[in-house]
């Protein structure tokens, strides 16, 4: 047997079988053995039933006496059978299970696992799990620690665990590390991930198959990058007195972590091969004007620039950006609500999704920018194959840059990690429930008297990629509840659902001051650039991670005025608390996103919208050691090779 085998090569593994096992993702025999338990039952202390304690989890090997069906007062029919070995007797106990009664006979000896508790002042087992066997070192299920699998309707971890039995038994599992650097072989780890000794064979096991995904991971992006690297691409000319000028013009300083991350720019863009780098920058880090900069060579060499943004509100900034650098040049707007033309003509065309209906017109594409492009579709993106590029991808996600150096290993790395001297910064409070009118009242008097504007923000009620119809429901229920409180006072709505031409006349009254409080889903997370709005009022903080809050907190700070974050929760757990309060301290988001990674694992440092960035089955990027275990081997065989 092959670990790339169909599992319908295995036994009992029918057409409805394979339907089954195909929903949790198991294809071939590989995929059946990365099919992993995601809990451990500890079976392993054997004990004799005059020794049985309540509430312990024990194992007892005996003989059953007697097994009767006995209805209950309850309607229910209960399976009552008496286990006995040397030193006593103990009732076992199931319900509606009336298969039992011809399957368990008298003189059938079994080993039975579980917890036992009182029953008409006797010990008892309710519901345990059994096996029937003549000697109990040859337990599958029981007696031992049992792995728990993620299962499927018609799917029991039992059938599951005993197919895993019959492969391993069967297939053979080659070693591809010459140094295992201190942790399990291949083939020892995926025994003891499914049958351990003891827990902590079923964490190194663990860690081993983390690192194989790593590992895997990394290699896959290597070739791809080395693919890219032979693909010729035309050098651009870079014209540094013009660069040196434009920046000049600016109305702002650079800061040096821009300027460094300008010259690696420049530096690809003069190469034959495409330029394939990752651009990533806190909120307000001035991404977007360094995105600019590239596009003014590919300008100067009378090519144009795409830039892809994932929503029309970001790319309406863009295009205003745009548009204020390059006040003498073509900058178009391509979105599902725009009237389209053709660009053959203009110098930097920038939009939505829409946009890739239209890549066809253009035949002189110097550079592509994709801003956040985890949040199209791969195939959506397919056109960078043919076109060969020069390609830059933003991202305002803060990841740690262990992560974000594997994640994007096929890709080279810029980092702005300082921000603007200009950028205001942010006093962030965590408010007590007890305190929320004196908040409102506070938010009142910073309204009338200074003349600001405030968000407001609801979190979703179902996590989804999109806002649901009950998010929506939710939002304005809060919507009906602040319009009361706020009754002197005029507020707005903004949704996901919403039409986009009514988003824009929604925040387009917001930013002309017609609104004072917007309140909002995070649909506001990106591309909002309202320099008025100095108060953010979170709902539900702890619903957030921190890398979200921390964009959210980023809508605001834009202007001259003082401003301020208030973040609300009724959950009062020490790690919730521990998380908000870092969030109160620091305006770092690599910082934030480095405590995220620690105190959360990498969910919400990467964001739901990420997971096709390196999709992991059993690994988690929070193990960074094994990122950089990963990291070392991989770079060792570029070497051997």
């Amino acid at each position: 047997m092959n670990l790339t085998d169909s599992v319908s090569t295995l036994p009992f593994v029918g057409p409805s079988f394979e339907k089954k096992l195909e929903k949790l993702g198991i294809l071939t025999v590989s995929d059946l053995l990365h099919h992993i338990p995601h809990r451990y039952i500890d079976f392993s202390k054997f004990t004799k039933i005059k020794d049985i304690k309540p509430d312990e989890l024990i194992s007892v090997y005996g003989e059953i006496t007697s097994i009767i069906n006995q209805p209950t007062k309850t309607g229910k029919l209960m399976q009552l059978a008496t286990l006995s070995d040397e030193t006593g007797k103990i009732n076992l106990i199931w319900f509606n299970q009336y298969y039992l009664t011809k399957t368990l006979f008298p003189s059938t000896k079994v080993l039975v696992s579980g917890k036992a508790s009182w029953f008409n002042r006797k010990l008892a087992f309710f519901s345990p799990q059994y096996e029937k066997m003549d000697y109990p070192h040859e337990s599958l299920h029981t007696g031992k620690i049992v792995g728990v699998y993620p299962e499927t309707a018609g799917l029991s971890s039992k059938w599951l665990k005993a197919r895993i039995k019959y492969a391993l038994d069967r297939v053979k599992i080659t070693e591809f590390l010459s140094d295992k650097k201190g942790m399990f072989g291949f083939d020892e780890a995926i025994r003891k991930i499914h049958f351990p000794q003891s827990l902590e064979d079923s964490r190194r096991a663990k860690d081993r198959l983390s690192f194989n995904e790593f590992y895997h991971l990394l290699v896959e992006a290597k070739d791809r990058k080395k693919k890219i690297q032979k693909k010729k691409s035309i050098a651009l000319a870079v014209d540094h007195l013009a660069i040196q000028q434009f920046i000049k013009n600016l109305p702002f300083k650079l800061t040096d972590s821009q300027n460094k991350v300008i010259l690696e720019i420049l530096s690809d863009l003069e190469k034959k091969q495409s330029m394939n780098r990752l651009l990533q920058g806190d909120v307000g880090s001035g991404k977007t004007v360094v995105a600019a900069i590239a596009s003014f060579i590919s300008f100067l060499n009378g090519y144009q620039t795409i830039l892809l943004a994932p929503t029309q509100i970001l790319a309406n900034q863009h295009y205003e950006t745009f548009k204020k650098l390059f006040p003498n040049h073509k900058v178009s707007l391509v979105t599902s609500s725009t009237v389209h033309r053709s660009l053959f003509t203009d110098h930097f065309i920038i939009g939505t999704h829409a946009l890739l209906n239209k890549i066809n017109e253009f035949n002189k594409i110097g550079l592509i920018v994709i801003d956040e492009q985890h949040k199209f579709g791969v195939k959506q993106i397919e056109f960078l194959k043919n076109k060969n590029p020069n390609k830059l991808t933003m991202t305002a996600t803060p990841i740690p840059r262990t992560i974000a150096q594997t994640l994007f290993s096929d890709m080279d790395l810029s980092i702005i990690d300082e921000l603007p001297k200009n950028r205001q910064k942010i006093k962030t409070w965590l408010v007590p429930n007890e305190k929320r009118d004196k908040a409102y009242d506070w938010i009142r008097s910073q309204l009338t008297v200074h003349g600001s504007q405030c968000f407001i923000i609801c979190p979703l009620v179902e996590e989804s990629e999109s806002e649901t119809l009950k998010d929506v429901k939710s939002v304005k229920k809060e919507f009906d509840k602040l319009q009361s409180i706020f009754s002197d006072l005029k507020l707005g709505l903004l949704h996901g659902k919403l039409k986009e031409k009514e988003k824009n006349e929604i925040l387009n009254k917001f930013k002309n001051k017609e609104i004072d409080i917007l309140v909002s889903t995070p649909v506001v997370e990106v591309g909002i650039d309202v320099p008025n709005a100095t108060i953010m009022l979170i709902e539900a903080a702890d619903r957030f991670g921190l890398a979200q809050l921390h964009q959210l907190r980023g809508r605001i700070g834009r202007g001259t005025k003082e401003s301020y974050c208030l973040l609300f929760t009724e959950n009062s757990s020490g790690k919730v608390t521990e998380r908000l309060t870092a969030l109160t301290k620091t305006s770092s988001g690599f910082e934030l996103a480095e405590l995220d990674l620690k105190l959360r694992g990498a969910g919400d440092v990467l964001g739901t919208k990420q997971s096709g960035f390196g999709n992991l089955k059993i690994a988690d990027w929070s193990d960074t050691k094994l990122i950089k275990l990963a990291s070392e081997a991989v770079a060792k065989l570029e070497i051997g090779n």
